[in-house]
C-alpha cells in the first residue's frame, strides 16, 4: 500500500477518534483531543508536506503546534477553577 494512503488512513482513523470524544466532557477528553490533534498535524506536516525528508524542518513546524497546543489546554485548565 502506498504510504500516503496509509497517511491518509491514519488520519481518517485519528478524526474518528475525535469525533468520539465529541460527547464527553472533562479534562481528560480535552487532553485526548488535543493530543490527537498534534498527531495529526505531526502527519501532515511529516507526510503530507514531506518535511520529515528536511532536516530540521519538521521540528520547526512542530515544536510551536505543540507549545501552541499546550498553550490551548493551560487557558483550558485556569477557566476550569
Amino acid at each position: 500500500m502506498d504510504p500516503l494512503t496509509k497517511t491518509w488512513g491514519a488520519l481518517i482513523a485519528l478524526t474518528a477518534a475525535t469525533t468520539a470524544l465529541a460527547g464527553v466532557s472533562g479534562r481528560l477528553a480535552v487532553i485526548a483531543v488535543l493530543g490527537l490533534a498534534s498527531l495529526k498535524a505531526r502527519l501532515i506536516l511529516g507526510r503530507f508536506l514531506h518535511l520529515g525528508a528536511a532536516p530540521g524542518w519538521l521540528s520547526a513546524f512542530t515544536v510551536p503546534i505543540g507549545i501552541w497546543l499546550c498553550l490551548i489546554g493551560a487557558g483550558y485548565a485556569l477557566t476550569l477553577r
